[in-house]
């Protein structure tokens, strides 16, 4: 179920895809799951690496970004930055230069051109010696804030949850969160420890994307 980088940025003319259709099929979840509270910052995290975790959250942005909402797609994944690879564009600067305060924002900010869609990226920026002083910081909690008002989806891609606590640091600044597991990887028992790490950090979990699945019908949302 996982498509690569070039196919991402081909995205634009392949917009009736299976894949493409999942994610909508996701993206109606999140929104009905949000009717008492809208779901406008949502962070994509997983138990362990290799599950494809980056690959939903590009896709998740360029399906809110086709449906019209202004959209952010962030990579906050310092350790191991990829989303700017998969969109072609610069790694810095970035995420960390704006929190740093080095460089503004809208220097910051990178478009990704889709034929009738509002999709920017935010990458990752110079990596950091510590990046969870960083995440965890009150400048970038008050980044999150600001960009509510300018962006009507905001996707945050972030560390395996059970690796580094670069995601929990940000769950509390988030609506929600999306866990990514990989069919015949991930083992029940990173799950339910990933599950229980992002409750006792108080995280809303709005679901679970098993990836990897032979059909759409196993990619469970």
């Amino acid at each position: 179920m996982v498509q690569s980088k070039r196919k991402i940025r081909n995205k634009k003319r392949d917009n009736y895809s299976p894949i493409s259709e999942q994610f909508k099929l996701i993206r109606t979840g999140i929104d009905l799951s949000g009717i008492d509270k809208k779901q406008q910052v949502i962070l994509i995290t997983s138990p362990e690496s290799g599950t494809g975790k980056s690959t939903v959250a590009s896709h998740l942005a360029v399906a809110y970004a086709e449906k019209g909402a202004k959209t952010l797609l962030i990579d906050a994944d310092m350790r191991k930055p990829t989303l700017h690879k998969r969109f072609s564009k610069y790694l810095y600067p970035g995420l960390s230069n704006v929190i740093t305060g080095e460089i503004p924002l809208e220097d910051s900010l990178q478009d990704v051109n889709f034929k009738s869609t509002s999709l920017s990226i935010l990458t990752s920026g110079q990596i950091p010696p510590n990046p969870n002083d960083l995440l965890s910081s009150k400048k970038m909690a008050d980044l999150i804030e600001s960009l509510r008002d300018t962006f009507d989806k905001i996707i945050i891609d972030t560390p395996p949850v059970t690796i580094v606590s670069d995601a929990l640091a940000l769950a509390d600044s988030t609506d929600g969160v999306i866990l990514v597991c990989r069919y015949h990887k991930t083992l029940k028992e990173k799950a339910k420890h990933a599950t229980n790490q992002l409750r006792l950090s108080k995280a809303k979990i709005i679901g679970v994307i098993f990836n990897g699945t032979k059909n759409a019908e196993n990619y469970y949302y």
